[in-house]
């Protein structure tokens, strides 16, 4: 009897790695899948659900499916992958300094100097006198 191939594994690990690499690409842009990355456990839960169904068929049925050895190997490197995925998520990215003293929505900006792209030098005061108002983006990062 020939052996089949074991398509629920092979399927899983290609889950597994589409839930890694669509997250920051796809998923980071969308606020309710960047705080919490929830479609992306789903999918880390189907790819190893899939492994999972892969590697039982593997082991009940050697004589009819492959993957005892890729299946094992596979899995193994899909929890890393998942552990991985895990801890910069929910503990890596924590580190992220804080931003105490930044303004909060609202608040008053206080007043700055800055120089202008033709050189000369422009305050967020000067600008409120001539404006009625002026928006002003923060972009928070690591410098």
């Amino acid at each position: 009897m020939r052996r089949r191939w074991n398509i629920p594994i092979w399927a899983g690990f290609a889950v597994v790695l589409l839930a890694l690499f669509s997250y920051l690409p796809v998923f980071s842009l969308f606020p309710f899948t960047r705080d919490f990355p929830w479609v992306n456990l789903l999918l880390f839960l189907t790819g190893i659900c899939l492994l999972a169904v892969g590697l039982s068929r593997a082991f009940r049925k050697p004589e009819g499916y492959r993957g005892k050895v890729f299946g094992s190997i596979l899995t193994a490197l899909s929890l890393a992958v998942f552990g991985l995925f895990c801890y910069g998520i929910f503990f890596a990215s924590k580190d992220v300094p804080h931003a105490d003293n930044a303004p909060r929505v609202g608040q008053a900006a206080p007043d700055f100097t800055l120089a202008s792209t033709d050189g000369s030098q422009v305050a967020l005061s000067g600008l409120l006198q001539r404006n009625r108002a002026v928006l002003l983006i923060f972009y928070r990062g690591y410098w």
